[in-house]
């Protein structure tokens, strides 16, 4: 694969020079941080990035104890954490238009294993749609760089939104959990790692 320095973006076409761009913020912005890696999934015709595998690194909730009695009165669900959350960055080829936003997503499953994903009420963690991240990107211009660090802080728990009013949160089971029990017990408030 080439590096993100061999093209000119003077020579790219529009969408090709915002996939580009996109790259070289991911480069710069990432560079040297010990609690995310990434690398490029797949590439367009040109070479150019249209999926990213983003590996965070930083402890955040994945579940809950017993997640079969979830946000029943008198029981208690205390959070479960892990390390390791894997999060897919794909551009649809209408990207960057309105109508074709960047989707993002945890894996749940790698080969038929289950493997953690977060558990936070603006990512899904239940039904067909689990790991879909719900962003809430400001408008199309809005990097990605900036939606890689918006995950990150909701794994931190720095930014989420539980409360059942507009934007709503992706899942509404893990808001209840957020507004019932890990917010009156202090467990939404995961450690930050230092860098």
């Amino acid at each position: 694969m080439m590096e993100s320095s061999q093209y000119e973006a003077s020579k790219l076409s529009g969408r090709n020079r915002r996939l580009l761009y996109e790259w070289q913020k991911l480069e710069e912005g990432l560079k040297g941080r010990p609690d995310i890696n990434w690398r490029v999934e797949r590439t367009n015709a040109d070479g150019l990035p249209v999926s990213y595998r983003i590996d965070y690194y930083q402890r955040s909730i994945c579940g809950v104890t017993d997640v079969a009695h979830l946000n029943e009165e008198g029981v208690t669900n205390k959070p479960l954490y892990a390390d390791h959350f894997v999060m897919m960055l794909d551009l649809p080829a209408k990207y960057p238009c309105v109508d074709g936003a960047p989707v993002l997503h945890f894996l749940t499953a790698d080969n038929g294993e289950e493997m953690p994903h977060p558990w936070h009420p603006n990512i899904r963690y239940f039904g067909a749609f689990a790991g879909r991240v719900c962003i809430n990107m400001v408008d199309t211009y809005t990097d990605l760089l900036w939606g890689v660090r918006r995950v990150a802080a909701y794994l931190r728990y720095d930014t989420y939104h539980a409360t059942l009013e507009a934007p709503f949160p992706e899942d509404l089971q893990v808001a209840a959990w957020v507004r019932q029990q890990g917010e009156p017990n202090g467990w939404v408030r995961v450690e930050r790692i230092e860098n």
